[in-house]
């Protein structure tokens, strides 16, 4: 499998689901509390923000457009990121 396939796989079922979970949770969050401080409107727009550039390299990926050593290492950051979140 190319490291185009694996980023896109690994985009799709476990850091766009992840991200999209974490958007709903501070969304239920902040709904519950009325008011969001401006920590968690940054932690917000952060988790937004990371979701749209999932979402432009998946179209760069179905595009074709992505080489294969920059989806490696896009791949290596993402799996060293969940890493340390999941520790």
């Amino acid at each position: 499998m190319s490291n185009c396939e694996k980023l896109k796989n690994f985009l799709k079922q476990e850091i766009i689901p992840d991200l999209e979970e974490a958007i709903d949770e501070m969304f239920s969050m902040i709904e519950k509390a009325k008011m969001a401080s401006i920590a968690d409107k940054e932690e917000l727009g952060d988790l937004q923000e990371m979701h749209s550039e999932c979402k432009d390299i998946l179209a760069e990926i179905e595009a074709g457009d992505m080489e294969e050593m920059e989806a490696k290492e896009i791949l290596n950051e993402l799996i060293d990121m969940k890493t340390v979140d999941e520790d």
